[in-house]
């Protein structure tokens, strides 16, 4: 506590900020967050924070045009938070589907097993509903894969909007830090 600094460098106060990240998208949020003054703090080891999954990221207290940068970077939150939403409804509509479907097909394949084992045996109506059944069970996955393949198309190009959307408000913090 005693030491006196001797390089003349003047305080600087940091505001910090911890940002949770996969690895594919640590690089991508990395460089959004420096166009809204953030580094990232050095001081942090890069072993503690892959081990964490966050970027620990540091900013001058006393940045020009701060409200501004946090409202651009708010802004620039809630885009990420939709790309992650829309990332999520690319299969997420696809499973619940092929999942009732193999529900409906569970019930058919019950319905049949219950006739099969009725007495005397209903054979007409074991098959009449072990058909449906057994079509339960095959066609979702290939109900998934079809509804996955048109969503995709879809989220593609409202994916491709908001990142366009994030490269704009990014230019508008640039600018705000020169």
């Amino acid at each position: 506590m005693s030491a006196i600094r001797e390089d003349g460098a003047p305080f600087v106060g940091y505001d910090y900020k911890e940002i949770p990240v996969d690895g594919e998208s640590a690089a991508f949020r990395l460089d959004c967050y420096q166009n809204f003054g953030w580094e990232v703090d050095d001081r942090v080891s890069e072993s503690a924070r892959r081990k964490k999954g966050k970027l620990v990221l540091r900013r001058d207290r006393k940045i020009v045009n701060k409200m501004e940068l946090t409202r651009l970077q708010r802004h620039f939150e809630a885009c990420i938070h939709e790309l992650e939403e829309l990332e999520h409804s690319r299969t997420s509509g696809a499973t619940i589907c092929a999942i009732l479907v193999g529900l409906v097909g569970t019930g058919f394949l019950a319905g049949a097993t219950f006739a099969a084992t009725h007495q005397p045996p209903m054979i007409v109506l074991t098959i009449l509903l072990a058909i449906p059944g057994f079509l339960g069970w095959i066609l979702p996955y290939f109900l998934y894969r079809a509804m996955v393949r048109r969503r995709a198309r879809v989220v593609d190009e409202l994916m491709e909007k908001k990142y366009d959307e994030i490269c704009e408000i990014c230019e508008k913090g640039h600018q705000l830090l020169l």
